[in-house]
């Protein structure tokens, strides 16, 4: 392999791409395939990349469901892809997160039996079938956390480790990637032992990933993070000014992110729905008091709660009267300040595109492990899985 080497990426259930984005600035991976179902996504994703400057995938993207990748047309034209990227690229890897609602339980909660929660079956045997070298399937905390879909969980594990995967598996919260948000995801992770057994690594029995560094790219512990003592609720007062309390991590807070992509002057800085009966709502609920299920206000001085602008989930600005922009949105999950959504895009779409991202730092932290561990594989740095 070369020193460098050349990945590419397959990834569906792209959305705007923000996961994919992670893979793209690294130096290893090049996406190569992207499939969404929902076609503003897609438009999303291709705008987006034209602004900043990156390649459109090799193999183009394709807007349909996941599963007509299993039989027929689209089957045969992926599998096609697949066999010609083999000739040029040293590794091929899958990467995706299936719509979460059904795993959710602020969701739908349907589990397997969900529209959405086949779709992670459909993933698997995608997976199964295709024999990337690696795989990284993303998730809600719910698919592992609670009892009534942890069986299905398990039950997806078991599939991968007979299809010939080792595999390793992380609750992240996005935070301690220096993200400004409160936001666990299930990220698993699996290698095909062909590819392990070509860098001459011995598997164990269990197929278990143990060599796999999950910490490689983390910034922060979770656990201290949320010990400190950060602001609690303050009275809304609007466009006033506080400093930032000492003995914090000031790059972790709503207000920092809010500079730092300089949300005031960013063109999707008036994209932002606006009340349909006054004001009076917006003025009453204090800074810092995003407990409730809906119409959460951020405080400026401390990080957000996760990111979900679906299922009338509203989150208001900390000392504005109005819901946050999608400028400050986008802020919130990470995104460089050069990333924006093209205005042509309904600001249902914008929001719910953003929602259902992977934190771009996140994401970059996750891919910069991945390709870490590769190169480990190809120095012979690493003997046993």
């Amino acid at each position: 392999m070369k020193k460098v080497p050349k990945i590419g990426i397959f990834s569906f259930f792209s959305g705007a791409g923000f996961l994919d984005l992670g893979f793209e600035t690294t130096i290893s991976f090049e996406i190569m395939l992207v499939n969404e179902s929902h076609l503003p996504f897609i438009h999303v994703y291709k705008e987006s990349r034209n602004l900043i400057g990156l390649q459109n995938p090799k193999y183009g993207y394709q807007n349909t469901d996941i599963s007509n990748f299993l039989d027929g047309e689209q089957a045969d034209y992926l599998n096609q892809c697949i066999r010609k990227e083999k000739l040029s690229s040293d590794l091929i890897g899958f990467i995706g997160g299936p719509p979460c609602p059904d795993f959710s339980v602020a969701g739908k909660n349907k589990g397997i039996n969900g529209e959405n929660g086949k779709l992670s079956d459909t993933y698997i045997e995608l997976i199964i079938r295709n024999s990337p070298d690696f795989f990284l399937f993303e998730n809600v905390k719910g698919l592992y956390r609670t009892k009534k879909h942890r069986e299905f969980f398990e039950q997806m594990k078991q599939k991968l480790i007979r299809s010939g995967y080792c595999i390793t598996e992380k609750l992240i919260n996005a935070i301690e990637y220096g993200v400004p948000q409160d936001r666990e995801r299930i990220i698993l992770i699996g290698f095909n032992k062909k590819c392990l057994r070509k860098f001459k690594v011995s598997t164990n029995k269990e197929s278990i990933l143990n060599s796999f560094d999950w910490e490689h790219k983390t910034k922060f512990l979770a656990s201290e993070i949320f010990s400190m003592k950060w602001p609690k609720t303050e009275k809304f007062i609007e466009y006033s000014e506080k400093e930032c309390p000492e003995n914090l991590i000031k790059e972790l807070t709503v207000e920092y992110w809010f500079e730092k992509n300089d949300v005031e002057n960013h063109p999707n800085s008036n994209h932002c729905f606006q009340p349909r009966a006054g004001l009076s709502k917006f003025q009453v609920i204090d800074e810092g008091d995003d407990l409730k299920k809906s119409y959460k206000r951020l405080h400026r001085w401390r990080y957000s709660p996760t990111a979900a602008y679906g299922n009338n989930e509203v989150h208001l600005h900390p000392y504005k009267a109005r819901r946050i922009s999608v400028a400050e949105a986008l802020a919130i999950q990470s995104l460089p300040k050069n990333f924006v959504i093209p205005s042509d895009t309904t600001l249902t779409n914008m929001f719910k595109t953003i929602g259902n991202g992977v934190p771009y730092l996140a994401s970059k932290g996750i891919a910069e492990t991945i390709e870490n561990y590769i190169v480990a594989l190809a120095n012979g740095k690493i003997k046993n899985a």
